[in-house]
């Protein structure tokens, strides 16, 4: 069985029936990821709802300027439905934020899930230095998520040396994506994870199509061949790691 280990269910151009497919796709475990506390909220719902999906509550760099403060009462005394604290983190390919505010609320949900015991599960994009300033200066702890990883082999290796997880999705399917294969390649097996960000990013062949998480199964072949190995066994280390990092079988 596969487990997306990042997507957004609730969000505008996910077909409602996503979860059923996906689960006949064989990825039974969905972890929907909060961005704001608006899509926090939705997320927890479906949570509540589904059978094999969890959630996260997070404030995206996009929308760091509303304020950690909006997602706190979500956090206050989290449902066991809640394993992660994010998507939180840098992004100044766009930014929509302010700098110094989306470094302000990255260093608070790190913070809160070292706190609350939670994953934490960040997002980085045309960010990586100050990205790994921030998770050195506040001492994020082991067992992290870099989720829809982008890099190369460099960004890689100081990632995994400050304890995270590597979530690779459609993006490793793409053409040009040479290093994002490289750093799929050298990834520790106990440290992989696979994911469909969906509705963005769809795999190779579906893209330009609404992604979703039936398609993780194409994101993970990708990885296995990157890797030399068969399909089987990224589904078998990506559900492993995804179900520790976020403590699914304790819960």
């Amino acid at each position: 069985m596969w487990i997306d280990s990042h997507c957004h269910i609730d969000y505008e151009g996910v077909e409602a029936d996503a979860i059923a497919e996906a689960r006949l796709a064989g990825v039974t475990r969905m972890i929907t990821i909060g961005t704001d506390a608006e899509a926090s909220w939705a997320a927890v719902r479906t949570a509540e709802r589904e059978e094999g999906v969890w959630a996260t509550v997070g404030l995206h760099p996009h929308e760091a300027s509303r304020g950690v403060a909006t997602i706190l009462p979500l956090l206050a005394a989290p449902p066991p439905e809640v394993v992660g604290v994010g998507e939180c983190g840098l992004d100044y390919f766009y930014d929509h934020s302010e700098r110094a505010d989306q470094r302000r609320a990255f260093a608070e949900q790190i913070a809160l899930s070292k706190e609350l015991g939670l994953a934490l599960v960040v997002h980085s994009r045309d960010a990586w230095a100050d990205t790994f300033d921030v998770l050195a200066a506040e001492s994020v702890a082991p067992g992290w998520v870099l989720h829809c990883f982008t890099g190369g082999p460099a960004q890689a290796q100081v990632a995994l040396d400050l304890g995270a997880y590597l979530s690779f999705s459609g993006i490793v399917t793409f053409k040009t994506a040479h290093e994002i294969r490289e750093a799929a390649a050298l990834c520790p097996a106990d440290r992989l994870l696979v994911e469909t960000d969906s509705p963005y990013l769809a795999p190779v062949p579906h893209r330009g199509k609404p992604n979703g998480p039936k398609w993780v199964p194409l994101v993970g072949a990708a990885v296995a061949e990157a890797r030399g190995v068969g399909p089987e066994e990224i589904e078998r280390r990506s559900w492993d790691n995804a179900s520790a990092a976020f403590g699914l079988d304790t819960r």
